[in-house]
């Protein structure tokens, strides 16, 4: 996505590895939410940079920090794919911390592997750990609730997307974020179908990077 944006729009584009991802599960656990804020302060330092107007782009969890964040940092706009807006358990952090010293990992999901992908060939690339931390489940909880709280203090434009087909972080999510921004400079919901949750892959992925670069240019222009 980094890279259409680039080729589209000629922006600098950043991944941001967040505390505890793309190493080994165990970091994850000792991951807190805010490592993981502090690694989205990372990034928009490193493109302070290169950059006068920043964006924040964030897919799941990375979208719930792109909305916090916004409230923190100085950007111009926000793209959110697939962001939760609370978890389905309704058990509070404290109850998930504290089954994290019993259990540390559950399963992803109870269906088979790729379960809610609809593009296997993407599947089959996509990288990612095999379990879910219970741990990070209750600091993610926590996160949340910080980005709910942040939500009407949102004012810059805001692109939401999600999948009509997600039943990881179910659509509704998407209605409840929109519903709290109600001091966005202008804000968007946009559904595209025939894709999962990880929508900057899956087969739809084509239609999400057009409506985020379509939304940073109608942001630029105006």
């Amino acid at each position: 996505m980094g890279e259409y944006l680039n080729r589209e729009l000629g922006f600098t584009c950043l991944g941001v590895r967040l505390s505890g991802h793309a190493t080994r599960p165990k970091d994850m656990v000792r991951s807190r939410w805010t490592d993981w804020t502090a690694s989205v302060e990372d990034g928009y330092n490193l493109l302070r940079g290169a950059a006068d107007e920043i964006y924040f782009v964030g897919l799941s969890m990375g979208g719930a920090l792109s909305l916090l964040m916004s409230t923190r940092l100085a950007v111009k706009g926000i793209v959110t794919m697939s962001a939760p807006y609370e978890l389905p358990s309704e058990h509070p952090a404290w109850q998930i911390q504290l089954y994290s010293y019993f259990r540390t990992y559950l399963p992803k999901s109870k269906g088979k592997p790729g379960a809610g992908w609809f593009d296997m060939e993407a599947f089959k690339e996509h990288v990612s750990y095999p379990l879910n931390p219970i741990r990070s489940a209750a600091e993610l909880e926590v996160l949340l609730s910080k980005m709910r709280a942040a939500l009407p203090k949102v004012n810059v434009p805001a692109c939401l997307i999600h999948s009509k087909d997600d039943d990881y972080v179910l659509p509704a999510n998407m209605e409840n974020i929109y519903a709290s921004l109600v001091n966005a400079a202008d804000k968007s919901k946009n559904y595209v179908s025939g894709s999962g949750h990880v929508v900057t892959r899956d087969a739809a992925r084509g239609q999400v990077f057009e409506l985020a670069r379509d939304f940073i240019r109608r942001v630029e222009t105006r």
